[in-house]
C-alpha cells in the first residue's frame, strides 16, 4: 500500500498535499466516471453501515425503520479488510448510519481503522454525521477523512428541533436541541477552519422548497466547501410526509440557481428531471445545470458503481432506498461478484442507460417508480 504524508499543522484536517483535490472536475463518487473509463458500470465504492443508533430521529430519514436502542455485535474487521482488498477498481468508501460517532467505542474501534485503511491505500472516505456531539471525537478521525457530509435543511433552532425529533418517541425540551444545534454549527465551521472538506446536504422537501435559498446562506456561513441538494422523495421511514410537486421542485432548484454562493460547489443529485424529458422547462433546467460553472449533477451510485455492506449482518445491498432484499453476503462472496450478480438482474438492466452528451446515467429505482412508470429509459434519448 502506498504511503501518505501527514496534514501541515496550519491546516491539520486537510488531505495530503499530493492528492488531487476534489472538485467539481473530480467526484470520484459519481458513476458516470467509472462508466466513461471502463464502458460499464464497475464496483468503485463501498458503503458501510457501522451503527444503528442516534441520538436524532430526523423525519426524513431513510433509514429510520433500522434505528435501534441498542448496538449488536460488528462482524470481524478482517473480513471486510479482505473483502475491500478483493475490489479491483476501489476509489471511495462511506461510512454511515445511524449516527456514525454516537459510541466513543465505534469511532476508534470501527472508524478510525476503516479510514486509516483508506488513506493507506489511497482511496477517498466520507463519513455521514449529524455533528452534534462533542468535538472531540469529530477530531480524532478528521485527520484521515477526505469528506465530512453532514445534514442541514434548517435556518433556525425550532426547524431543527421539529425536523430532527420529530419521530423520537419522547418529549425533546427545545432548550436541549437548541444546544445541540448550536453546537453542530459550531462543529462544522471549526472542522471546516482545520481544512476537512465539510459537504452539507440539503433536501427539497415540503418544509425547505421556499426556504432553500436561506438554508444556502447558513450553510455558506459555516463554511462549508460543497452543498448538496436532493429532492425528497417519501419512501420508508419518511413515506407519510407530504410530497411536492415536480414543478415546485423544479422552481426551488432555479431559486437556489439564482441565488447561490459562485464560489460554492452546488451538487445537486437524484433530481426527476432528464435531458431526455417530453418538458421543455425541465430539459431547459438541465441544460442550465451543465452551463453553471461550480454545478454538478451527480449520478446516483446505489447499484451503479457502490454496494452497501452491514457490518453487522455481512449483509450486502444495492440500493438504499428501492426495496431489494441483501444481494449477497461478504461471508460468503467477493464484493465485485455481488455488483456483477446485481448488473444482470432484470430491475437494474431496465435502467442502465447512458447519455453522454448529457453525463447521464438516467434515473434511480425509486425515481423511475414515482415519476416514469413504464418508460423505456433504454430507449430514450437525450433531446438536443
Amino acid at each position: 500500500m502506498p504511503g501518505y504524508t501527514y496534514p501541515s499543522v496550519a491546516a491539520p484536517f486537510s488531505p495530503p498535499s499530493d492528492w488531487k483535490p476534489l472538485s467539481p472536475a473530480y467526484d470520484p463518487w459519481d458513476p458516470i466516471r467509472s462508466l466513461s473509463s471502463h464502458g460499464r458500470h464497475m464496483l468503485t465504492s463501498v458503503e458501510f453501515t457501522v451503527t444503528h443508533l442516534c441520538n436524532m430521529r430526523c423525519e426524513h430519514c431513510a433509514v429510520g425503520d433500522s434505528l435501534t436502542m441498542t448496538e449488536a455485535p460488528h462482524i470481524p474487521l478482517d473480513v471486510i479488510f479482505r473483502r475491500l482488498d478483493e475490489v479491483e477498481h476501489l476509489e471511495t468508501i462511506s461510512l454511515t448510519g445511524g449516527e456514525p460517532t454516537f459510541r466513543m467505542e465505534t469511532v476508534k474501534e470501527i472508524l478510525l481503522p476503516l479510514l486509516k485503511y483508506a488513506r493507506e491505500r489511497g482511496i477517498r472516505s466520507q463519513l455521514n454525521s449529524n455533528v452534534t456531539l462533542d468535538y472531540e471525537r469529530y477530531e480524532l478521525i478528521a485527520p484521515y477523512l477526505d469528506v465530512m457530509h453532514i445534514s442541514f435543511n434548517y435556518t433556525r433552532a425550532q426547524d431543527f428541533h421539529e425536523v430532527g425529533f420529530a419521530k423520537s418517541g419522547r418529549n425533546v425540551r427545545p432548550d436541549t436541541t437548541a444546544k445541540l444545534y448550536e453546537r453542530m454549527i459550531n462543529n462544522a465551521r471549526r472542522l471546516s477552519e482545520g481544512g476537512l472538506f465539510v459537504s452539507a446536504e440539503s433536501m427539497i422537501n415540503y418544509r425547505t422548497y421556499n426556504k432553500i435559498t436561506d438554508i444556502h446562506d447558513l450553510i455558506v456561513e459555516m463554511g462549508c466547501k460543497r452543498h448538496e441538494v436532493h429532492p425528497m422523495y417519501p419512501s420508508s421511514f419518511a413515506s407519510g410526509l407530504p410530497a411536492i410537486t415536480r414543478d415546485q421542485m423544479r422552481a426551488s432548484v432555479e431559486a437556489l440557481l439564482d441565488h447561490r454562493n459562485p464560489d460554492v460547489w452546488m451538487l445537486f443529485g437524484t433530481l426527476p428531471f432528464f435531458a431526455c424529458s417530453e418538458s421543455p422547462e425541465e430539459r431547459g433546467l438541465v441544460k442550465r445545470l451543465m452551463a453553471e460553472p461550480n454545478v454538478t449533477v451527480r449520478n446516483d451510485p446505489d447499484g451503479r458503481n457502490r454496494v452497501n455492506v452491514n457490518l453487522f449482518s455481512g449483509d450486502v445491498y444495492v440500493t438504499d432506498f428501492a426495496a431489494i432484499p441483501p444481494f449477497g453476503n461478504v461471508s460468503k462472496e467477493r464484493l465485485d461478484d455481488v455488483f456483477d450478480r446485481w448488473q444482470n438482474h432484470p430491475m437494474q438492466r431496465a435502467i442502465n442507460c447512458h447519455c453522454p452528451e448529457a453525463s447521464c446515467c438516467g434515473p434511480n429505482l425509486l425515481v423511475n417508480d414515482m415519476y416514469y412508470k413504464g418508460a423505456d429509459f433504454m430507449n430514450r434519448r437525450a433531446i438536443p
